[in-house]
Formats: structure tokens, sequence, C-alpha cells
């Protein structure tokens, strides 16, 4: 009966070390693509002082934009 176990033990060992094999890659995998996004999302941000005066821009452009529509002269 021992003799008879053989292969299935070796048969399940086998598949055991296979599926960990997968996963560890697929979580390698995993973590370049967070890495990869993170890199994005660092390279598109820009830097608060830079933000802040496009911000400023903005609110003059709006400014200039409503004087536009009151018929007002600047």
């Amino acid at each position: 009966m021992v003799e008879s176990m053989a292969p299935a033990v070796f048969m399940a060992g086998f598949g055991f070390a296979a599926v960990a094999a997968t996963l560890m890659v697929t979580l390698r995998m995993w973590q370049g693509w967070l890495d990869l996004k993170r890199a994005e999302l660092d390279r598109r941000a820009p830097p608060q002082g830079e933000e802040r005066v496009e911000i400023a821009e903005l609110r003059a452009r709006v400014k200039q934009l409503e004087a536009i529509a009151a018929c007002v002269d600047l």
C-alpha cells in the first residue's frame, strides 16, 4: 500500500511546488506593476508651489471671464 501511494505523494508535492512558484511569480509581477503606477503618479504630480501658482492663474482667468460676461472692462 505504501508503494502505491508514492506516485500520488510525488504528484501532490510537485503540484504544491508549482502552485507556490506561480503565486510567487504573480506576487512579484503585482509588486512591479504597483511600483510602475507609483512612478507614473510621482512623475505626473506637480510640486506644491507650482500647483498653487496654477490655481491662482485659473482664478485670475475666471475673474476675467466673469468681467467679460458682465460687460465690464478691467
